[in-house]
This record gives C-alpha cells, structure tokens and sequence, in this order.
C-alpha cells in the first residue's frame, strides 16, 4: 500500500509517539527530550518547550493510542474530533528538502495541534482506502508497540528488528528444542 509521503511520514510520526510509553517507561519525561522527538521527525513550526507544550503532547499521545485499537466509526470520531480541535485548513507547501506536501495548520499553531492534525490527515487517507488492518500492534510476545505496514503485501508483524529478530531466535530454538540431534 502506497501512500502520499506526507501521509505515511503522519502515520509514522503518530505510531512513534504512541510507543514513547509502554513497559512503565517514559521516553518523553521532559521538554527537552520532546524537543529531540520532534527535530528527529523534522517537525517543523513554532515551539513552546514548556511542560504545558508537554503535557499537550502526552495528552495528544493518549487519543492517538486509542486509534490502534478502534473500530473504523471510533477512528474516524478521533480524525473528526483532531481536525475541528486543530482547526484544520488544509493547504499546500514546500519546505526544506520537501516538495509540495500538505498542511492543515498554520506553522504558529501549538506543536499538539499540529501534529494531531497531521495525525488526522493521515488517518483520513487510511479509512478512505479502507485500509485500517495496516495499524497494528506488534505480534513479538512481551511487546505492546504499535505500527503501521507500508509493506506491498500487508506482511509487516513486528514494530522493528529487534522484536522480529528476538521472535525469530525464539522459534529457532523451540524447533531445535523439539526436534533433537541425531
């Protein structure tokens, strides 16, 4: 499944903010650990770096979790509630190495409008291509994250390599296991 850049860049940047929490750890603590989140997802626009701008965030974060686990009517309530709070007006630019790509706030608006917003769009793109089986969580044992495929064929099960690679060892070794030497 192929998206529009700035669609999976949104989906992506949503899933990585859902799983900055999981295991009883926090990977957003503090503003300036936001403030390294967004310049790794080259989020663009004005920054507060206070713990209000944080607090928004882990908010924000909290609606977006609930997406994975939704139906299509409870995402499309989240895509519908996201875009009237961030009072979306979708519009074209280019920035940066960027080609014309589209955003729905103005550049001043506050980092969690922005980005549910842009969270928003992505998702709309998702539900009109009825492609909703691409949010999953990751199927390693142990592992709540989420993650969207983008794969051809829809066969992405693992948030990264790490959880494929420990999943895969551990079915190695049960075969082994079961199946002993000669």
């Amino acid at each position: 499944m192929l998206f529009a850049h700035d669609t999976e860049m949104g989906l992506a940047s949503a899933a990585a903010l859902v799983n900055t929490t999981g295991d009883g750890e926090e990977r957003l603590p503090d503003p300036a650990a936001l403030a390294a989140f967004l310049d790794d997802w080259q989020f663009t626009g004005s920054r507060a770096g206070d713990a209000a701008e944080l607090a928004a965030v882990h908010e924000l974060r909290s609606v977006l979790a609930g997406v994975w686990d939704a139906d299509e009517d409870g995402v499309v309530t989240v895509v519908n509630r996201l875009l009237r709070e961030g009072n979306a007006l979708p519009q074209l630019v280019r920035h940066d190495d960027w080609g014309y790509h589209v955003h729905a706030t103005e550049s001043e608006a506050p980092v969690a409008d922005r980005w549910g917003v842009e969270a928003a769009m992505a998702l709309a793109d998702v539900v009109r291509a009825g492609a909703l089986d691409r949010l999953r969580r990751c199927a390693a044992s142990g592992c709540d994250d989420v993650l969207v495929d983008l794969t051809k064929n829809a066969s992405r099960r693992f948030c990264d390599s790490t959880c494929a690679n420990r999943e895969h060892v551990a079915a190695y070794r049960a075969r082994r296991a079961a199946d002993p030497p000669m």
